[in-house]
């Protein structure tokens, strides 16, 4: 953990580079000071084909983001990179807001249970 989950309408395909929200995202996870493994960071974008937005009339897009993570931050570290991450998102759609109608949405999602899980990606990182 964390995992970052994007999914976007296949209207903004060409336009919104998805593969660079992507890795802004874990820059962004990677440098909140060790608050997350970096070999547990795990980014991915779901492109949505099947959708209606608002009333369906235009060629309405949106993203919706979530940050997935394990039990044991403080809200104040929470809060960082919930705000630093909605920041990237913004920043990076800024000139598509600017040209076309678009909804961003994020939220942070943390897992209350127990998670099962294995990886040995953290070893490269000790």
């Amino acid at each position: 953990m964390p995992h970052f989950i994007v999914e976007y309408t296949d209207n903004l395909k060409s336009e919104g580079d998805i593969p660079s929200l992507l890795q802004k995202v874990n820059d962004v996870i990677i440098d909140q000071g060790g608050v997350f493994p970096t070999g547990g960071i795990r980014s991915r974008a779901i492109e949505l084909k099947d959708y209606v937005v608002a009333d369906g009339k235009e060629d309405d897009a949106f993203v919706h983001a979530q940050l997935r993570i394990g039990g044991g931050r403080s809200d104040e570290e929470k809060k960082k990179v919930c705000d630093d991450i909605f920041q990237v998102m913004t920043d990076h759609f800024e000139d598509l807001l600017e040209k076309r109608y678009l909804a961003l949405s994020f939220e942070l999602h943390e897992f209350q249970h127990a998670t099962y899980k294995k990886n040995n990606i953290h070893q490269r990182f000790k």
